[in-house]
Order: structure tokens, then sequence, then C-alpha cells
């Protein structure tokens, strides 16, 4: 990974080069950014900077046997550590490598749920367990096989439990010349004894001309669509790729129909939607609430008079133009909310049959009857 591969970002990488210019190498460094902003690319561009044998002012040189290595992920002195879905009490990040490999190399900007999907993980909990910790610091106390450092990139350390305090003397007094980079979303979830011991890089989201720019190259659309996809994604790359893939299936017909059977209360219809929602795949039901949340906000926007700020395709603008007409800003909230709710609900592994049933009830007091819901519990698998 070099940063010239890394969407946008540019006063950062000016940043990192710089450090090691000036012989600045931190030996713990933590790049906290929001999700799809390109942290772990940043800290792989930076460990292969750092590693590479001919380096320029600008950028690692990609040909050198160091560089190569790094760019397959498979150089000797370059460990990962990651969240994984533990089979054994005995798993480690290294006994999932080959899919880390396999789903970093497709999708630098993966989210958690994009390495769910790749593990086939989708009702067991990530963590970053003791038995991993035990292999850090296995691997990290060996001296540098072939570059000048070691480095161990950690992933979302979020997912230490207290296991990880069991790291906290080789982060603070490393072995000679070893890197720690830590690659986080959320400075609260970090323990703190780990927080206080690194250098702490803020990595903002993307701005919006640089996510337009890579998904006009990336997938080859118009300007107007990669337009409307980066302000849905809202400085996200990997929610931006999501978007660029769903307009290709049918989340509008589907939610548009969902809608019309609630506001109509057919009941038999109902169910066998929450039937076919049940089957669609955790990742594809988050979708498809996601689409639902974004497009009732944009419906929002017009209630709300703010017709210049409506970001949408023909087919969703008259579908949002007609929908106003029967459902009013209080109303469109209260489905936006449970839908959100439902998100939040499926990423902790509620059962979606019963989810799908009870918001589809929720739906049919809102657009029905005028009753707004007070709160529901859904029963998890």
């Amino acid at each position: 990974m070099q940063f010239r591969d890394i969407i946008g970002q540019h006063d950062i990488k000016r940043q990192l080069i710089q450090t090691v210019q000036e012989n600045r190498i931190s030996h713990a460094r933590l790049f906290l950014g929001p999700e799809g902003a390109g942290c772990l690319p940043l800290a792989l561009a930076y460990a292969q900077y750092i590693s590479c044998e001919n380096r320029t002012a600008t950028d690692s040189c990609g040909e050198c046997a160091s560089c190569r290595k790094y760019s397959r992920l498979i150089h000797p002195d370059l460990h990962f550590s990651y969240p994984f879905f533990a089979r054994h009490k005995d798993d480690t990040a290294l006994s999932f490598i080959e899919e880390w490999r396999d789903a970093f190399l497709s999708n630098p900007y993966l989210g958690l749920d994009e390495w769910r999907n790749q593990l086939d993980a989708e009702n067991k909990q990530a963590n970053i367990n003791i038995a991993e910790c035990h292999q850090i610091i296995k691997k990290l106390s060996l001296k540098p096989f072939e570059s000048e450092y070691k480095v161990l990139i950690m992933w979302l350390p979020e997912y230490l439990d207290k296991a990880g305090n069991t790291l906290l003397k080789i982060i603070e007094e490393p072995p000679q010349k070893t890197l720690f980079l830590l690659v986080a979303q959320s400075q609260d979830q970090i323990l703190n004894t780990i927080l206080s011991r690194t250098q702490l890089i803020k990595v903002p989201r993307l701005k919006d001309q640089d996510v337009n720019e890579f998904l006009v190259a990336k997938f080859h659309i118009q300007e107007e669509q990669a337009a409307r996809i980066t302000y849905l994604s809202e400085g996200n790359v990997q929610t931006a790729i999501n978007l660029s893939k769903e307009e290709s299936n049918n989340n509008f017909g589907l939610f548009t129909d969902w809608l019309r059977m609630c506001f109509t209360n057919r009941g038999i219809q109902v169910i066998e939607f929450a039937e076919t929602a049940s089957r669609m795949g955790r990742e594809n039901q988050k979708n498809f609430l996601r689409y639902g949340t974004k497009l009732l906000r944009e419906v929002m926007m017009l209630l709300s008079g703010a017709e210049d700020l409506v970001h949408l395709p023909q087919n969703e603008k008259a579908f949002a133009e007609n929908f106003k007409r029967s459902a009013d800003l209080a109303k469109t909230e209260a489905l936006v909310s449970e839908l959100e709710k439902a998100h939040y609900h499926i990423e902790r592994n509620a059962n979606p049959k019963i989810l799908f049933l009870d918001v589809s009830l929720q739906f049919i007091k809102i657009l029905k009857f005028n009753t707004l819901p007070r709160g529901t519990q859904y029963i998890y698998t």
C-alpha cells in the first residue's frame, strides 16, 4: 500500500512522511478516525514507507523487495492483529491470516461488517483474546528478519478486553526497533492504559470531493449519481461502495412495496414480507434498512421545505413527492426511528423474522392508525 493509493488525506500523508524524514518515528501510534476514512490504509502505507529500501520524498518506491512483500501483506516483519470470531479458545489472528489478506487486498476500507462477512461469522461476537495477546508478545520478542523495524498493525483495539492489559509493558517498553500502529474508530472504547501509551493521529472524515472522484474512477458512474452517493455516504468510503452496489439491486422497489402494504394494512402480505426479509442475510438486511432510512430522511427534507438539499434520482424523488402527501414530518421521523432501531438490533443478532414483522406492525400503527409507537423488544438468536 502506497500513499498514492489512498483516497485524499493529503495533510495526514505529509505529516507521516515528515516524521520519517526527520527521524521522529514514534514506537506507538494510534490512527483514530471514523469508519471509511482510511486509517488502516494510512497505517499500512506508513509502515511500508518506513521499510522501503528506496523511498522518495513523497512515497515508498513500490518496487523494492520490501515494497513487493508489503503489497501482498507477506513481509516477515509485518504483523497484523484484528478482531476475529474464535472457533476455538486457542485461535489467534494468525488462524485467519489468509482471509485477512484476501479481505484487505480486495477492499482496504473494509469495516467490521465486511470482515465478519469474509469469515462467514454472521452470529458471532468479535474479540481480540488473551491467546492473541500472548501471540503478539511472542512475535515481537524476535529480532527483525529483513527490515530495520518490525511492525505490528492492530486494527480495532476497541475489541481488546481486559486481556489487553497484558500488552502494556511491551507497548510502553517495546523491544528495539519495534513499532505499534493501532487503528481505531472510537477513542472512548479503548483501554485508557493503552491509550495513554500511544501518540495520537486524528484522521478526519474524507472530503466529499475525494469520495466523488473515487466513485467516478472506480465504478465509472455519472457525475450526478456520484454526487448523490457521496452526499449520502458522509465521507465513509465503505458506505459509498455499498451504495454504489445497491444501485443495481431492488431495494427501492422492495422498500416502497413494504411501505404501501403497511399503509393499506395488508396483513398477509406483511407476514410474507417478513418471511422474505428474514432470508436476505444479515448484511443485505442492514443495507436494506440503511437504504430505507436514507430515503425517508430525504422525504423529511422535502417536508421541511429544503427541496434544494434533496439528492435523489428521478424515480425515488417521484416517490418521495407522493409519499409526503400522506405522511407528515412527525410520522416520517417515527418511521426513521423504527428503521434505526431495527438496524441496531439486527447488528446485535435479533431474530430477523420477528424484527421485520414487529417493524411492519409499528409502520402500520404510524401510517394507518396515526399512532406513534412506544418501543419494542426483540428476541435474539
